[in-house]
Parts: structure tokens; sequence; C-alpha cells
């Protein structure tokens, strides 16, 4: 039962290559984002932090419209990209590594933020007095000691990836072996008569990739506390 045919394994590679390029053009962004939440007064903060987290309330089928809206050919900011780069999002897998991005990007923010937060400033103060500057202070007390939160961010956003459907369907529909996802695939072998038992294996094989995702996320968090309490 367990299979799979070749066109559900193209499915699965797929979704993990777009799990892993979302989440790593996510990272950068993320952190320079949740930063600026934890340590950063400006007008306007408010307001970021809605927009950020934005895709967790909003149905997903609507922000992947907006991306369809934005990205697309003809939208203001797909059309500069097609013509001036080349780049073309939509109905592409790059474009499905764009939605899964942006769903899975305040999942990211907030782990990396709140570790950020609970950092003891006085070391960044600290290592300011004794002569670093702030960006060196960063990369040499704040990254390493919100490592935890890096982590788990990464991985959450990897998991929230891989299981994403209505952004991904809407702005990129469900081309095989371009933009069909376990989901994609799952929700088309549903509906037809004699797909159960293919659906039945996708779901079973996004259910161990989740889990093994989140108990990584888990055990990875509890290394980096240790190795940081040495220090």
């Amino acid at each position: 039962m367990m299979d799979l045919t070749p066109e559900e394994i193209t499915a699965v590679h797929l979704s993990l290559r777009i799990a892993v390029v979302a989440t790593l053009a996510s990272l950068p962004l993320g952190i320079f984002v949740a930063y600026a939440l934890a340590r950063w007064r400006f007008p306007g903060k408010v307001l970021l932090d809605g927009v950020v987290h934005l895709p967790l309330v909003l149905p997903p089928v609507v922000t992947g419209y907006v991306l369809l809206l934005l990205f697309g050919r003809r939208g203001p900011i797909g059309a500069f990209l097609a013509e001036t780069f080349g780049i073309v999002f939509s109905f592409r897998w790059t474009g499905a590594a764009l939605a899964c991005a942006v769903m899975g990007f305040p999942l990211m923010v907030r782990a990396i933020r709140l570790s950020i937060e609970a950092i003891d400033q006085r070391l960044e103060n600290a290592a300011g007095t004794l002569g670093a500057s702030r960006p060196w202070t960063f990369v040499l007390v704040t990254l390493p000691l919100a490592l935890p939160g890096l982590i788990v961010g990464s991985i959450l956003c990897f998991a929230k990836a891989l299981g994403e459907f209505g952004a991904t369907i809407t702005f990129v529909s469900n081309i095989p072996g371009e933009t069909q996802t376990i989901s994609a695939a799952i929700y088309g072998l549903t509906q037809t008569p004699s797909g159960d038992a293919a659906a039945l294996r996708l779901t079973i094989v996004s259910i161990v990739i989740a889990l093994a995702a989140l108990v990584l996320s888990e055990v990875v968090q509890r290394l980096a506390h240790r190795k940081l309490a040495q220090f």
C-alpha cells in the first residue's frame, strides 16, 4: 500500500523543495523584522506587527488571491520582475514557494522575536561598552543567544510551508510536476473515484514529515539551550 507512484514521489519531492526554499528565503527578512519588533521603537510598529501576522487570520485563499494580483504576470510587481529580470511566479513552483513563505513567515517571526525579547539587554550593552558596534553586537551576542528561536522558527515555517494549500492553489493552481504539492495532490485524488488509496498514502507521508519536523524542533531547541547554558 505504501509503494508510492512516480507522480506521488514527484509531489513529495516538490513539496520538500518548496518548503526548504520558502524557509531559507524567509529567514534573513524574518530575523530583521523580528529584531525590529523586539528592539526598535518607531511609528507604525503596531501596524507592521499586524501586517506580519495578517496571513494567520486571513483565509488562505485571500492571501493567494492578493499574491496573484501583485505577483501575477499582469500585477505591478509580477510584470516588473518578468520584464526586467525574467522572473515569473504565477503558475510556477517559485510562486508556490513565495506563497508558502508568506504563510509561514508569521510563525518564524514570532518564534525569533520571543527569543530576542528573552535576551538580557545588559549583555548587549556590555558588548557595546567593550567597543563592539551595533552590527557586531547583533552578530556576536544577539544572534547566538537567539539561536533556539531561529531554529524553532525555521522549522515551524518549514512545517507550515509543507502543509500549505489554500494560498498555493489559488496563486499557482495545481499543475502536476510544477506546482502540485502533497496537499494539492491529496485534494485532486479525493475528487477521483479511485484515488482514496493514493490520498491515504500521501496523507501518511505528510503526517510523518510534519511530525518529524516538530520533534526535531523540540530536540534541537533543548540542545541549543543546553549549549548556551554552558557559557
